[in-house]
């Protein structure tokens, strides 16, 4: 496979909808959500890495007051999130062909999107969002909680494939550790036989 975040890309394409049916996008990661509202200030900066259709994480955020960029790969992801939260901001790439200036957010949220990179490349990211991240600046993540690699050729029944990669908890914590963030709580969330690890950090002042 000479490129899987195309297959990625494509999959979501096909799929956006029939992910958000599958995965409640009304209501999912609600408890999340809010303590991220809680944890901000008054009309905070917030980056969203694989925004999806922007439900629900950038329509609550911008519904709470702050100020959202949402980045996917996915061009019918973007299009759908253009439509549903046209209070915020959308790009369309790749994130790792994302260039903001060094501290230029609040907060970071990347839920369920790392683990479509390539296992170099999410390492990578995770440096460069500490570097975008405010001192103190909150960054809520969800990874692998096992490593696997690996593709489902008919995600969601929905005749498209889908392509995953994850390293273990250890490792993202480690990995988040050189990049400079200090791990608040970590917590298994488990998904049919296995499961992710969902992270709250904070970067370092003065990193």
């Amino acid at each position: 496979m000479k490129d899987p975040k195309q297959l990625v890309r494509r999959g979501y394409d096909v799929l956006s909808r029939r992910y958000d049916d599958a995965t409640d996008a009304d209501s999912k990661y609600q408890s999340w959500i809010d303590e991220l509202i809680a944890r901000l200030g008054t009309t905070s900066r917030v980056l969203d890495v694989g925004c999806g259709s922007g439900v629900p994480v950038a329509r609550a955020l911008t519904a709470a007051g702050h100020h959202v960029v949402g980045v996917d790969i996915s061009e019918v992801q973007i299009s759908r999130a253009r439509e549903l939260v046209p209070q915020a901001e959308f790009i369309n790439a790749d994130a790792m062909s994302l260039d903001f200036a060094p501290e230029s957010f609040d907060a970071v949220v990347s839920l369920y999107a790392l683990i479509h990179l390539p296992l170099d490349e999410q390492q990578e990211l995770l440096a460069r969002i500490a570097t975008w991240l405010r001192p103190g600046g909150c960054f809520l993540c969800t990874t692998g909680h096992t490593a696997w690699t690996g593709t489902d050729d008919n995600w969601l029944d929905g005749g498209a494939p889908m392509w995953w990669s994850h390293t273990d908890t250890a490792t993202y914590r480690s990995w988040l550790a050189d990049a400079g963030l200090v791990v608040d709580t970590e917590s298994f969330v488990p998904e049919g036989s296995g499961g992710h690890t969902l992270f709250w950090t904070h970067r370092l002042s003065g990193t």
